[in-house]
């Protein structure tokens, strides 16, 4: 049986495309949604009416509605859902513009959870379906300069968890993706973006953070098609993981956080245990 997809964040060069080829080789159709889909145009028509490109501004809730609507009319349902729209921003924790961190929120956060609302519904009805929401490695191993960017992939992180247990009676299943350093163009906009840090102190640290982002453009090691890949024979486990952590050098960071944070943890089992009423 072939699979519909509805893939947000179809940007040419990043992992939204990447996602949709990799979907369209196995022969399934796709959705994908753009805020710009005229870049998109030369690319969709080679595949016929396999592939729908939307026009989608994913903070704009009735936006997301119609689209959605738009993809189950063209065929027939979605089966699984790819949130992988978002961005990076960086700055202090202490004086991040917040205008900017709250619009971080508003398209990293609450737009997945606008889109994942308004699949639900057919995907419950269907009794079947997957949801895949692209985190980041980020959203497990925080770092400075990144605090509020990884504050938005750990709040992804929690609703995938909950989620995928509050779903899974009804035949849907849930995959988180933290991708490490891959090869698109997300880096490439940090050239663009001079630190604008008001706090004198933290200034070194954001331009040294940048700096490593611009020297990494276009020499990331990680692939988007292969990581695309990954996660479809993610998908065909069984039983599939909870989530899928893409590409060696973001596998062995979460690896060396997570043992690290359970060395820890279990250092200080004694206090941790003392804070009970005794028994």
């Amino acid at each position: 049986m072939t699979r519909r997809w509805f893939i947000t964040g179809g940007t040419p060069g990043n992992f939204g495309v990447a996602f949709a080829e990799a979907a369209l080789d196995t022969g399934d159709r796709v959705v994908l949604t753009s805020r710009r889909p005229q870049e998109l145009a030369a690319w969709a028509d080679q595949y016929g009416d396999r592939v729908l490109v939307v026009p989608l501004e994913l903070t704009d809730a009735a936006q997301v509605q119609r689209a959605v609507q738009a993809a189950e009319e063209r065929f027939g349902g979605i089966d699984v859902l790819v949130n992988n729209a978002g961005r990076g921003w960086y700055g202090s924790i202490e004086a991040m513009d917040e205008s900017a961190m709250r619009a971080m929120f508003e398209l990293n956060f609450f737009a997945v959870l606008s889109v994942t609302r308004a699949v639900l519904p057919g995907m419950r009805a269907r009794g079947n379906g997957w949801i895949v929401n692209v985190s980041s490695v980020a959203g497990l191993v925080s770092a400075p300069g990144f605090g509020y960017y990884s504050a938005t992939k750990f709040a992804i992180e929690a609703v995938t968890d909950a989620l995928r247990d509050e779903v899974a009676a009804q035949g849907i299943s849930v995959l988180a993706v933290e991708p490490g350093a891959f090869r698109t163009n997300a880096y490439a906009a940090f050239a663009n973006e001079p630190v604008a840090e008001p706090i004198p102190v933290y200034h070194d640290m954001l331009e040294q953070v940048r700096a490593a982002f611009v020297e990494m453009n276009g020499v990331q090691p990680g692939d988007p098609l292969r990581g695309a890949r990954a996660v479809i024979a993610a998908m065909a486990q069984d039983p599939p993981p909870r989530r899928l952590v893409l590409g060696n050098s973001g596998y062995d960071a979460v690896v060396d956080a997570l043992e690290q944070a359970l060395t820890e943890i279990r250092a200080h089992e004694t206090l941790s245990r003392s804070a009970d009423f005794p028994t």
